[in-house]
C-alpha cells in the first residue's frame, strides 16, 4: 500500500468516505427521481461533513446548472431541522420550500455520491452515528 495513512483510524484526523449508488430499496440512483436522505444532528466529525454527487460515466461531479452539486456543513445555507439533522434532496426539481437544501440531478442518468466526513470522531469509526438512506419521494 503506497498510502497507508488512509486506512489508519485515528480520530479526529484525515477524513473517511461513504459510498451510495443505490436508494433504501436497493434500486440504482436514477436522476428522473426524487430522494431525501437525512443527516442525523451531530455528525462526527472535528471539521466539517460534504456529501457530491456524481456522474457514473466519466466519475466527474454531474454536470447541472447548479454551481456545485454539493452540500457541505461548513459552506452551510441549508435548513436544519429543529433536532440539528439536516433534509438533503436530489432531484431534477427542488421541492417547493427545500430550495437551500437540494441538489439538482439529471433525467435519465444515474449518478452515485460520496459522503465525506474530514477529521471523522469515534463514532463514525464505531458505526453508531449514521447517514440516513436515499428514500424515493413519490
Amino acid at each position: 500500500m503506497n498510502t497507508p495513512a488512509m486506512a489508519l483510524q485515528i480520530p479526529g484526523v484525515g477524513s473517511n468516505y461513504a459510498y451510495a449508488e443505490r436508494d433504501g430499496n436497493g434500486d440504482f440512483l436514477d436522476g428522473g427521481n426524487n430522494y431525501k436522505m437525512t443527516i442525523p444532528a451531530d455528525a462526527p466529525v472535528k471539521n466539517f461533513w460534504s456529501i457530491v454527487i456524481y456522474d457514473p460515466q466519466t466519475r466527474s461531479e454531474l454536470q447541472t446548472d447548479q454551481l456545485y452539486p454539493s452540500k457541505n456543513s461548513a459552506r452551510g445555507g441549508f435548513d436544519t431541522n429543529a433536532d440539528g439533522s439536516v433534509d438533503l434532496y436530489f432531484g431534477p426539481e427542488a421541492p417547493a420550500g427545500k430550495e437551500a437544501n437540494w441538489t439538482q440531478t439529471v433525467p435519465g442518468k444515474g449518478w452515485f455520491t460520496l459522503l465525506r466526513v474530514y477529521g471523522p470522531l469515534e463514532p463514525w469509526f464505531e458505526k453508531t452515528w449514521k447517514p440516513g438512506e436515499f428514500e424515493l419521494v413519490k
